[in-house]
């Protein structure tokens, strides 16, 4: 694999963390529980093929008291129900922000669902949380960002 120039470096980087700092800033203020944010991450992660943003919102998540099997089986959650209300409409909003060139717009009913399960701050929050993996996701893809080390 050829190796990439970096772009999680310099100015416009910081710019980016600060960003992800005041999304999490929002998503903590309006009432979002942690877990259900790194479920979205991961989610997004997994859509967009990002390795590295999977190794770091697992255990993330983990750290943050989600369940391995949780995790294990995100991808066909829609085939559980191991997953909550609220996170299933996350989940579903998230793959509709994440893919949203299939559709050209978040669909009405995935949009009715997050609304009515989430206060206005939350939807919010809940948007930003997906814009912000996006990215992330597409700069350490194109970048070829390589895994950090850490314990099997």
């Amino acid at each position: 694999m050829t190796k990439r120039i970096a772009l999680a470096t310099g100015g416009l980087y910081q710019a980016m963390s600060h960003l992800q700092a005041e999304v999490r800033k929002a998503g903590a203020n309006a009432g979002l529980d942690l877990k259900l944010i790194e479920l979205v991450k991961m989610r997004a992660s997994q859509l967009n093929g990002c390795a590295y943003c999977l190794d770091m919102h697992a255990a993330e998540a983990i750290e943050a008291g989600e369940s391995p099997r949780r995790l294990y089986v995100l991808e066909g959650w829609r085939e559980t129900e191991l997953f909550t209300e609220q996170e299933r409409a996350a989940l579903a909003y998230t793959e509709a922000m994440t893919v949203i060139s299939e559709h050209k717009d978040v669909p009405e009913e995935v949009y009715a669902e997050a609304t009515r399960v989430f206060t206005e701050d939350q939807y919010r929050a809940l948007a930003w949380s997906v814009v912000t993996i996006n990215s992330w996701n597409r700069l350490m893809v194109a970048s070829h960002a390589v895994l950090p080390e850490r314990a099997a």
